[in-house]
């Protein structure tokens, strides 16, 4: 990991979207979590978190194709203790604060990434990349002790582009493919279209079109939903999000 990625301490705000609520309630409303994590050596010292609502990510029939260009206003917004989500421009706009990094999950069952090809195109609003990456959630899921349960592939669009993939278990974030540069990655302000195929046990990532690695999980966490992922002040654009089995 070079230098401009370390973080050290963490707090993280998880705010779960949920179809009964309201998507622009300017409050956290008590779906919040927070983590204090430390990345260098992958634990951490959780503190329990309120009661989230419940995010049902099970449906038996989901469409074989879904997409959302984030011209419709479906996704939590608002201000939050640790960052902002909102909506400018047909994007889905995100920035966390200071030493922090925010998780939203998509905001209902349809989202189910089980099975499926999921992409999002990203960037960088003012070209500076957050510093501990922003990206793509899979199987994201609330545990029942409210911890967050997903695989991520996060980007850093500086001027070395790099990856990587973590896993989010029982408070915390584990990483799973270590921070590796690729030029395939754009900096600056270009957008890149991030993707993750899962199939059985399988993840495998891309990056504008082309490959760059591949797990297999051992958690059983595989139903859950498409989520977004920013950390530190730089705002990030999201569009163009697509789920296809």
């Amino acid at each position: 990991m070079v230098s401009v990625i370390g973080i050290g301490i963490v707090i993280m705000l998880l705010a779960l979207a949920s179809m009964g609520s309201n998507e622009n309630n300017s409050n956290d409303n008590g779906n919040t979590l927070v983590v204090n994590l430390n990345r260098e050596t992958n634990t951490n010292n959780a503190n329990e978190g309120t009661n989230l609502n419940a995010n049902a990510n099970i449906t038996p029939e989901l469409p074989a194709t879904l997409t959302d260009d984030f011209g419709t206003e479906k996704w939590r917004t608002g201000t939050f203790q640790f960052g902002e989500i909102w909506y400018a421009d047909d994007e889905f706009h995100m920035r966390a604060k200071e030493k922090t990094y925010l998780v939203m999950y998509a905001p209902g069952a349809d989202y189910n990434t089980e099975e499926a090809t999921v992409r999002v195109t990203a960037r960088s609003v003012d070209g500076v990349s957050p510093t501990s990456g922003y990206g793509l959630i899979v199987h994201g899921e609330k545990s029942a002790d409210n911890t967050l349960e997903d695989y991520a592939l996060l980007v850093y669009s500086g001027a070395e582009p790099q990856y990587q993939v973590v896993l989010h278990k029982n408070g915390v974030q584990k990483t799973l493919v270590s921070w590796t540069k690729s030029s395939i990655i754009r900096s600056g302000t270009n957008p890149n279209q991030l993707e993750i195929r899962t199939k059985g046990d399988d993840l495998s990532f891309y990056i504008n079109g082309r490959y760059l690695t591949r797990i297999t999980t051992s958690e059983n966490n595989k139903r859950g939903v498409a989520g977004l992922y920013t950390s530190e002040t730089s705002e990030v654009a999201f569009d163009d999000l697509e789920i296809s089995r």
